[in-house]
């Protein structure tokens, strides 16, 4: 009986083996399908902007909104299941600077973008869609790459080097949309609400976003701090396994 029982728990252990393999290959399937969905997303955006830009000149810039705002909203909604992914625990990333630069896209494009057509046709919407693309071509690359075990240095350190250059003038683009946008918020109300007696009191949207511009730049100090760590802890480990092969 003692030989038959050590045979059965050998199977079961094989068996679990194989069950977990199986799952975590189709978790990186799925993680490398998301990741693909977001690089074509991006690249078409970025590659759209750029023969944009050199057919049509300073033109181009001001109908960027109408002429890719589909497929960039279409991308940021999508983006939202990373915050799902990190709960689950089928990415390892931190979750709260995570969670703040997806909110920080989601409220400045559909809130206040989406929602002032005046804002649409401004400079700064194409420059801050040029900022997010940029970033996202390259992380969604690496993130590609990482997923079938390919460690690119060069890649590596563009990933982690071009984020801490480029998030913090897009927090300043985000920040100089969020003020152009004002005058149009308080002249058409939008987002105000005054609720009727017996509670006699109202939501100036106008002092929300006033209120969130300091949300914006605190959470920036938070954000560049944890960019740092992960590129230092990145190009050390990718340092570690150049110098091991």
């Amino acid at each position: 009986m003692k030989p038959h029982f050590e045979i059965r728990t050998t199977s079961s252990l094989g068996g679990q083996h194989m069950r977990d393999w199986s799952s975590s290959l189709t978790v990186k399937t799925y993680l490398f399908v998301y990741d693909l969905m977001q690089f074509c997303g991006h690249s078409w955006i970025f590659t759209n902007m750029i023969i944009r830009f050199m057919s049509f000149g300073k033109d181009s810039l001001a109908d960027t909104f109408y002429s890719i705002g589909l497929v960039m909203r279409l991308c940021q909604l999508l983006s939202v299941l990373e915050i799902l992914h990190i709960l689950v625990g089928i990415d390892k990333s931190r979750l709260f600077p995570r969670f703040l630069q997806i909110t920080e896209r989601i409220i400045v494009l559909f809130v206040v973008i989406n929602s002032q057509e005046e804002v649409q046709g401004k400079y700064i919407v194409c420059v801050l869609f040029f900022l997010w693309n940029l970033l996202d071509v390259v992380r969604y690359t690496y993130n590609m790459l990482a997923r079938t075990g390919i460690n690119y240095l060069p890649l590596t350190w563009l990933n982690f080097s071009l984020c801490i250059l480029l998030y913090p003038l897009s927090v300043l683009a985000k920040a100089f949309a969020i003020c152009i946008s004002l005058p149009y918020f308080e002249t058409f109300g939008t987002y105000s609400v005054k609720l009727p007696f017996p509670f006699a009191f109202s939501i100036y949207f106008p002092y929300v976003l006033k209120t969130y511009l300091l949300v914006l730049f605190t959470g920036m100090c938070f954000i560049i701090r944890n960019l740092f760590s992960e590129r230092k802890a990145h190009l050390e480990t990718g340092n570690f396994k150049k110098k091991r092969s």
